[in-house]
């Protein structure tokens, strides 16, 4: 009877330990998650931001019109995304709705192309109020223009492909294939053409006679997603939930870290000399970029 009664006092001690324990880990885990939103983005040396566009929901893809208003992808599945135009009052339109993860805005032939990388959805190009369809790809992530061609980049996990449509012939081709992950393909002013393998976390060159040099690999970049070139070089979001990074190769070889701990960015769009426009996904947000002189 007296090892029984001992015994109770033991039994609650360690019920105890283990409420405190369970207590201690769940604050632990709501700290972590609530560091990863609300954590800042730090900028480097000469470089600053702002938020120019709140509750955008998973910002993906933007391209900036004449008059100086934006349109937008809001990244959702499940027939719940997006493309909206946000006027440069503010005001919000929508364009399209019911479409599955759209992304890869980008102007061709006078109007817009976009995608949807949900499963097998069209390529869509919309001019003068019309929209039609120019081919059908699975998971089309990005979209790049080279004149008259338009390049697609269909996310496949390691099944991805890089394809090519003459907007002329209207021939569709594969240019690559069986790629890890990849999201997206960056050409450059001086031609150079380069794309993502996001899953290996590494960069490749596509070259002409197709061995494809590795640019960056996992020991300078995690997760590259979307890239894109101008004359300071290439540029790099890294898809990560978490301490991401928009990162800048320069044409002479150094790797710059532009931003940190950012959450998911997606599509960089130039839009001045020194300022860009960076879709945060993660954070639903749009990030005015900015270089200081």
């Amino acid at each position: 009877m007296m090892s029984l009664l001992n015994s109770k006092p033991r039994l609650f001690l360690s019920i105890k330990y283990f409420f405190i324990f369970f207590i201690i880990a769940a604050l632990g885990t709501v700290g972590f998650f609530l560091w990863q939103q609300y954590y800042p983005v730090v900028a480097s040396k000469k470089w600053q931001y702002r938020v120019l566009h709140s509750d955008v929901e998973r910002a993906s893809a933007v391209y900036k019109q004449q008059d100086g208003s934006l349109i937008v992808a809001e990244e959702l599945n499940k027939k719940q995304g997006r493309i909206i135009h946000i006027a440069t009052d503010g005001t919000r339109t929508v364009l399209f709705k019911d479409l599955d993860k759209p992304d890869g805005i980008t102007p061709f032939n006078g109007g817009i192309v976009f995608s949807q990388e949900g499963g097998v959805y069209p390529v869509s190009f919309f001019k003068d109020g019309k929209l039609q369809t120019l081919f059908e790809g699975t998971n089309v992530q990005g979209l790049t223009v080279d004149g008259q061609y338009l390049y697609a980049v269909e996310d496949r996990g390691e099944n991805s492909q890089i394809l090519r449509y003459d907007s002329k012939t209207k021939k569709l081709e594969v240019i690559r294939s069986s790629l890890n992950e990849a999201e997206t393909l960056a050409i450059c002013p001086d031609g150079k053409k380069y794309y993502n393998e996001k899953d290996k976390s590494r960069v490749k060159l596509l070259a002409d006679d197709g061995t494809d040099p590795i640019i960056l690999n996992y020991k300078k970049t995690r997760y590259p997603s979307i890239l894109r070139c101008d004359d300071k070089g290439l540029w790099i979001s890294e898809d990560s939930t978490h301490r991401a990074r928009l990162l800048l190769l320069k044409p002479n070889g150094k790797l710059r870290v532009i931003l940190n701990y950012l959450k998911a960015p997606q599509q960089l769009l130039k839009i001045g000399t020194d300022k860009y426009i960076l879709a945060e996904g993660g954070r639903d947000r749009l990030l005015e970029i900015e270089k200081i002189n």
